[in-house]
């Protein structure tokens, strides 16, 4: 089994997180955090991220924000 670049890793990162990744890919990417402790704390962040909005109720966002937000997107992608 080769190891998994941080890249290849990164990719993954969200199914790994959601148990939705393969199986047969699974041990790859816990053998990639076992040996990279730069992926290893990006996980660890994320993983406890999650869980921290998970008990968060949702905020509605104020429409002037909104508003501006999809402007710049707009604007974003017409260049």
């Amino acid at each position: 089994m080769s190891l998994l670049t941080c890249k290849q890793f990164l990719e993954e990162l969200n199914d790994y997180l959601d148990e939705t990744a393969a199986a047969e890919l699974r041990p790859q990417l816990e053998a990639h955090l076992k040996a990279c402790p730069n992926c290893w704390v990006i996980c660890d962040t994320t993983k406890k991220t999650i869980q921290i909005y998970r008990g968060v109720d949702p905020y509605a966002m104020p429409e002037e924000v909104g508003a501006r937000l999809r402007a710049a997107l707009k604007a974003k992608m017409r260049t």
